[in-house]
């Protein structure tokens, strides 16, 4: 689908995960990347992707328009009012409110900001910027639920990124601007393409965190947002092969029901080549490798004869074993919720933790 811009300059291209509950990761499969027509500058890569043309390059006669003297080869002059780290805060604010408008009209709670969010995307925003790629893995091979659960978070999360390429001027104002246009393009985005779209409306979400990055004339967007419905005690993020780890806390709110926890397990991460991460791909969870149900009363037990493990009180604590993997590699944490007995059930942790 094309949307007109009324803006002159940039690149811009962006992705979102698609499922919280499936690894995929080929190219174009369930990638929703949008089509954006400026004047007649649309040029179309593939089913999925498609990129604003509005490269801008310095010319002979740059150095007589901003009243330079002679330029040397290969230098770029720099601009009054460049866009830098203390115009962060109000970019922010800015996209929040565009989020939250959206959810607004849609019938939605509004997200709050949340400091540790902002940082792990701040710093995944820097990574692509300064390599120079826009994907969901960083340069060391980590997924978004990785690097935001060792910076210290427990819950889950989804991701957006997106990428502004050629910028005909980096001031503050216009670089905004170019932020304001990529979140934009998500919200504007239609079925069946609409992933970006779908991710900012998820009815659960409570928070959010965005990271951007500037570097020469290229600008870099995370946006991370998380569903916060768990207190989750201290619990250890490295282990050894065969061990197992004690998770506990507590359901916040007394309406949502814990209804199970999957333990999933998959490879440890090891920093991909830059090509690599310069091609389109989604990301997701791994096979589930264990699943955990809630302990049953006395003489009732489930369709495998199992009576769970997960012990829930009256007000929301819970406690329960986990045994991690035989081998080496992240083993994720998802524990599931649902409002009451009919509701919808979703996931509200993703804790890892590294064995090795």
């Amino acid at each position: 689908m094309n949307y007109s811009r009324p803006f002159k300059l940039a690149r811009i291209v962006v992705f979102e995960c698609v499922s919280l509950f499936s690894e995929r990761e080929s190219g174009e499969s369930g990638l929703a990347r949008r089509s954006i027509t400026l004047r007649n500058h649309f040029q179309k890569e593939g089913p999925f992707r498609s990129v604003i043309d509005r490269r801008s390059f310095l010319t002979t006669a740059a150095p007589f328009v901003l009243g330079l003297g002679v330029i040397a080869r290969g230098q770029v002059p720099i601009e009054r009012g460049r866009f830098n780290e203390s115009d962060i805060p109000l970019a922010r604010e800015q996209l929040l409110k565009m989020v939250n408008t959206e959810r607004a009209h849609a019938g939605l709670n509004r997200l709050a900001l949340d400091e540790l969010a902002c940082k792990v995307a701040n710093d995944h925003a820097q990574d692509m910027a300064t390599e120079q790629f826009l994907n969901h893995w960083g340069s060391d091979g980590r997924k978004p639920y990785h690097r935001y659960s060792f910076a210290g978070g427990t819950e889950a999360l989804q991701e957006n990124v997106a990428s502004g390429d050629g910028l005909q001027s980096v001031t503050s104002d216009a670089v905004m601007k170019n932020l304001h246009d990529m979140h934009q393009s998500m919200i504007e985005e239609a079925p069946p393409n609409d992933g970006h779209r779908k991710t900012i409306l998820f009815p659960q979400l409570t928070h959010v965190g965005f990271g951007i990055a500037l570097r020469g004339h290229s600008v870099r967007l995370d946006e991370i947002y998380i569903a916060r419905y768990v207190e989750v005690d201290p619990i250890p993020r490295q282990a050894k092969p065969k061990a197992s780890v004690f998770l506990s806390g507590k359901v916040l709110k007394q309406k949502y029901v814990l209804t199970g926890a999957g333990v999933y397990y998959e490879p440890l991460p090891s920093p991909p080549a830059i090509e690599w991460l310069r091609q389109p791909r989604s990301y997701g969870m791994p096979e589930v490798n264990e699943i955990l149900m809630p302990r049953l009363p006395d003489r009732k037990m489930y369709d495998d004869g199992s009576t769970g493990s997960i012990q829930v009180d009256a007000t929301g604590g819970f406690r329960v074993r986990v045994g991690l993997s035989k081998k080496p590699g992240i083993n994720t944490i998802m524990l599931w919720l649902r409002a009451g007995q009919t509701g919808t059930t979703f996931p509200a942790t993703q804790i890892c933790v590294r064995v090795e």
